[in-house]
């Protein structure tokens, strides 16, 4: 079949899958008693997203399983960007279960040779996973001890502990370094457009970004 055919099935795919993600989003924020937005971006940032990645995945992953399997995780991460960028939230109810999964995907060539998203020994995602939390927390209690004010969530801490299920070693350190770049970015945008340095930004979003770029690049 004609990969670009492919790429425009698979872009509706995930433009379905988006707008799963917006409805979903909508209950959960209602389950936290949080208000859900109405912006445009906040309605259809996540099926125009979603579509546009599955699109690129599509032309550069030839395995339907594998393509399956990582545009899953690019819905959990999807979803991650645009409730925290609109909630400063990142949710145990959506962390938790992907935590599940990107471990048996960690795990599996334990039970099928091979299947494992990054082709690594089994224990590497839990050994990479609980070292990025464990450093997002450290970094999370040290800033809050120099500025006296919450640096980083245990969101975030939870959302790095996912990467390092899902990424393993050494592609989680690169997917960070993106998140952190990323970051900055945005960091200076908030500068420009609000003419101060005050405030907060949510980091997941970017984080999450990462993740998405580097789960693409995986062998």
């Amino acid at each position: 079949m004609n990969p670009y055919l492919v790429a425009v099935l698979w872009a509706i795919v995930g433009a379905a899958g988006g707008s799963l993600v917006r409805w979903g989003s909508v209950r959960l924020a209602r389950l936290e008693e949080l208000e859900p937005g109405a912006k445009w971006w906040q309605r259809y940032g996540p099926p125009v997203l979603s579509a546009a990645v599955f699109a690129v995945y599509a032309l550069q992953i030839t395995s339907l399983p594998l393509l399956l399997v990582r545009s899953i995780f690019v819905l959990v991460l999807v979803q991650v960007i645009f409730f925290d960028f609109e909630h400063h939230l990142i949710l145990d109810r959506v962390m938790f279960p992907a935590m599940v999964l990107a471990l048996l995907v960690s795990i599996s060539p334990l039970i099928i040779s091979r299947l494992g998203l990054w082709q690594q020994p089994w224990w590497v995602g839990i050994a990479v996973g609980v070292g990025a939390g464990l450093l997002f927390l450290l970094l999370g209690v040290a800033g809050s001890a120099l500025f006296k004010a919450e640096a980083l969530g245990f969101g975030d801490v939870k959302l790095a502990l996912f990467m390092g299920l899902l990424l393993g070693w050494p592609y989680t350190v690169t997917a960070l370094f993106y998140g952190v770049l990323l970051a900055a970015v945005g960091a200076i945008a908030f500068i420009v457009t609000h003419r101060s340095m005050k405030g907060t930004i949510a980091y997941g979003p970017y984080l999450a970004a990462g993740a998405i770029l580097m789960l693409l690049q995986l062998p």
